[in-house]
């Protein structure tokens, strides 16, 4: 497969590159939207190719193809290629048209193509960092010791020894393990309630929300989402569907979070949905088991999409 043109669609850090420009380039086509945890791990490895073999000849082009309604707007795309230090060249893919180009169909997604355009190698996923960079050095004809990376924050790897709970999409078309008293009430307004108990992997609302095909909406001050799962880490993808600032609050097993905060929340587990991305809410530093995990909103607004876990 030859790669496609990308002259026509809009671009971050660069002026449009048309196949003139690529030419006699090795080329690593980057797929990734702004909320995927998977992807947020993966950056750090692209960002080190780029700058360690931009003099060789390597071109790293991001392309945001965004998963979820509020990914489409483009000053969150420019927000999260800033927040991430990317300079490299980024395409805003908006209407798929890249993404079918390339029959993708996974966030992220690398295909690396050679000076002529054809690609000759392709990783869906994490992981694989080692083989990928040497099939790089292999095209571009280099060979010298691998990048150093260094993850921090959102972007270091999850805890696979004691990861034991999937990514959780909150909307109908794609939520699973919902376990709110009574029975959901799906695409219009519902006073949802916990049951006595919630079982290992599975979630609940409480209070008055709209569970839509891709988010669940709170529709009254105090609502709150439980969930009760095993992994170091716990994040939820958030946006706003009102100008201010939401507050919330996160307990862990009914306390306050303390030295198992995330980035977002303080050690009293207050933290601010101020514009849609994924926002960590628990990073254990000690065992991991089974914890139950609660987020109470303080005013109505919110839109809530995906947990995912690390």
């Amino acid at each position: 497969m030859r790669t496609p043109s990308l002259i026509d669609a809009e671009w971050l850090n660069s002026d449009p590159l048309g196949p003139d420009d690529l030419q006699g380039h090795v080329v690593v086509y980057d797929f990734w939207t702004l909320t995927c945890i998977n992807w947020l791990r993966t950056a750090p490895y692209r960002l080190a190719w780029s700058r360690a073999y931009r003099d060789d000849g390597l071109i790293v082009i991001g392309v945001h193809t965004p998963e979820f309604g509020f990914e489409h707007d483009p000053e969150l795309v420019e927000s999260a290629v800033a927040e991430r230090g990317i300079d490299y060249p980024v395409v805003i893919d908006s209407d798929y048209a890249i993404w079918k180009a390339f029959d993708n169909h996974y966030w992220p997604a690398i295909y690396i193509a050679d000076g002529d355009g054809k690609i000759r190698d392709h990783h869906f996923g994490e992981g694989e960092y080692e083989a990928k960079e040497r099939s790089v050095q292999k095209l571009l004809g280099v060979k010298r010791p691998l990048t150093q990376v260094e993850q921090v924050g959102v972007e270091l790897d999850a805890d696979w020894n004691t990861l034991r709970t999937p990514e959780t999409y909150l909307g109908y078309a794609r939520g699973e393990h919902f376990s709110s008293a009574g029975e959901a009430e799906f695409g219009r307004p519902h006073d949802y309630a916990y049951s006595n108990f919630l079982h290992f992997n599975y979630w609940a609302l409480d209070g008055n929300w709209t569970v839509g095909s891709e988010h669940a909406d709170l529709n009254e001050p105090g609502g709150s989402i439980a969930f009760r799962f095993q992994a170091r880490d716990a994040h939820l993808v958030l946006a706003p569907g009102r100008d201010e600032p939401i507050p919330f609050r996160v307990t862990l097993d009914g306390e306050a979070p303390g030295d198992a905060q995330g980035l977002d929340v303080d050690a009293d587990g207050n933290g601010v949905l101020r514009e849609g991305r994924m926002y960590q809410l628990i990073r254990q530093p000690g065992p991991i088991g089974e914890r139950f995990l609660e987020v109470t909103f303080a005013e109505p607004g919110v839109r809530a999409y995906v947990f995912t876990f690390g």
